[in-house]
């Protein structure tokens, strides 16, 4: 077994720990091998979302305002 194979079993391992008590039922493999890649999914778009906005407001910086002053609600 390769050490990847050996985190990605340790992975389902905890992750059927960790769901199984709030599931209040048995969680297969394959069930803790779709709840870590929706998590991951769902974290990466966190971080595309949150990239995007660190860019929108570098870019918010860059555009002279004419010495306005804009508030936001």
């Amino acid at each position: 077994m390769t050490q990847d194979n050996a985190a990605n079993d340790n992975l389902i391992d905890r992750t059927r720990r960790v769901w199984q008590p709030r599931l209040g039922r048995d969680v297969s493999r394959e069930d803790a091998r779709q709840i870590t890649q929706n998590v991951t999914s769902f974290f990466g778009i966190l971080a595309e979302w949150s990239r995007g906005e660190k860019l929108a407001t570098a870019n918010d910086a860059a555009t002279p305002n004419n010495g306005e002053v804009r508030h936001e609600s």
